[in-house]
């Protein structure tokens, strides 16, 4: 087991995970029920989105992306990178991301349940958690299922647009540099 690199996931969720309650809070508390929707929404659509690139990552191979690195074509290295790293990229994609994704969505829809049922009676109030609650379930595990089917389809198209995407950071991820 590679001990580093649990303590840095480790430090890192709990990072990320502070971060994001935190804007999540700090955006719930000065708008309306719509707008709360929309936060829940993308956070939802985050989870979503970091686990289709951790799928994308287990399931492909580097060779695509070689001749375009020897062609210095950006965002190459970086997916080649991701592909060799494809453990720690799943881990932190689908574990990382996308668990504190589906923890902060859940916090979200909490909030947004208190601010509908606050006049409510007891039934209706019970109705309206169980479909905020199922809605939220499956939108995640439907979007999620979606998800790695194209994930596992569009893995190099994926990966590349990752790696273009990392690659206009101010870091590389190849150890060499």
């Amino acid at each position: 087991m590679n001990f580093r690199w649990v303590i840095t996931i480790t430090v890192l969720s709990l990072l990320i995970s502070m971060s994001l309650s935190y804007l999540s809070t700090e955006a719930l508390a000065n708008v309306g029920n719509l707008a709360a929707f929309l936060i829940l929404f993308i956070f939802i659509a985050l989870g979503i989105l970091f686990d289709i690139i951790g799928v994308a990552a287990t399931s492909a191979t580097e060779k695509e992306f070689h001749s375009m690195a020897a062609k210095k074509v950006k965002g190459a290295k970086e997916a080649v990178w991701l592909t060799r790293n494809a453990e720690k990229v799943s881990s932190f994609c689908n574990d990382v991301v996308g668990d504190i994704s589906g923890i902060i969505s859940g916090a979200t829809g909490a909030v947004i349940i208190a601010r509908v049922t606050g006049g409510l009676g007891p039934a209706p109030a019970v109705v309206v958690s169980l479909t905020v609650t199922g809605c939220i379930a499956a939108m995640t595990i439907g979007g999620k299922a979606a998800g790695k089917a194209l994930g596992i389809g569009f893995n190099g198209t994926i990966l590349f647009a990752v790696g273009r995407l990392l690659s206009i950071l101010p870091f590389s991820f190849d150890k060499k540099k």
